[in-house]
């Protein structure tokens, strides 16, 4: 049977060497799959302020201060609007992840798709995002049919990461062992919380230093690899 490991950055840590199950992968999406902040991002930052403008009455100036408040306090601009206004999430996931020319703005390392089908075990993705946005992206990506499901942020109750509940539910869902499963995010607070709950985590970052938490740090996909 074939063990997975990630190619070493500092120590190895207990675990990956003698790894004898396969892994089960969870992938974010944004800034991890695909690099999401030179056009996405800031589209749904405008479209989320557009948005509390039209719905709350509130000038530009206020909107975007509420956005990031929200966002600050809560991890996610829309629980706070879903608190403290009564926001329909499925109404504001909707019209905020809107992309007509989508093929156009996603940016992503060449040879995706082989980098992921290449590695062992089931794959997954855990994403505070939409899941009709989700499946947009790993469309034009084209590296869909390599996951086994995907979990956007209604999959969990509109609990984003890094909340346990999301990925309790998720494991449940599919029943899989929180210790066999490699997290793979960009967000070092997402991956503080997989580790806690007994995943291996994998840090997308061009950092120069890593957290305890953290088991391997890579900068390219190309990283993750069986040898």
């Amino acid at each position: 049977m074939l063990s997975a490991r990630l190619r070493r950055v500092g120590p190895e840590p207990v675990g990956f060497r003698s790894q004898r199950q396969q892994p089960t992968w969870i992938f974010d999406l944004d800034n991890t799959l695909h690099d999401a902040r030179p056009y996405i991002f800031p589209q749904i930052n405008h479209a989320m302020t557009a948005y509390i403008q039209q719905h709350l009455g509130l000038d530009y100036d206020a909107a975007c201060q509420l956005r990031r408040h929200y966002w600050l306090r809560y991890g996610a601009t829309l629980l706070g609007l879903m608190k403290h206004h009564g926001t329909d999430p499925n109404h504001f996931l909707w019209h905020t992840h809107q992309f007509p020319r989508l093929r156009q703005v996603v940016v992503s390392e060449p040879g995706l798709r082989i980098q992921v089908s290449r590695l062992p075990g089931r794959k997954f993705i855990f994403s505070n995002a939409p899941k009709h946005y989700v499946d947009a992206v790993l469309d034009v990506l084209d590296i869909r049919d390599l996951f086994v499901a995907v979990f956007g942020i209604e999959c969990v109750c509109f609990r984003p990461k890094p909340a346990a509940r999301g990925f309790l539910q998720l494991c449940r869902a599919q029943h899989i062992r929180m210790q066999h499963c490699i997290m793979v995010e960009d967000t070092l607070e997402n991956l503080y919380a997989a580790k806690k709950l007994g995943m291996r985590t994998v840090w997308m970052a061009q950092a120069q230093r890593t957290p305890g938490y953290v088991d391997r740090r890579i900068s390219s996909l190309s990283e993750l690899s069986l040898n």
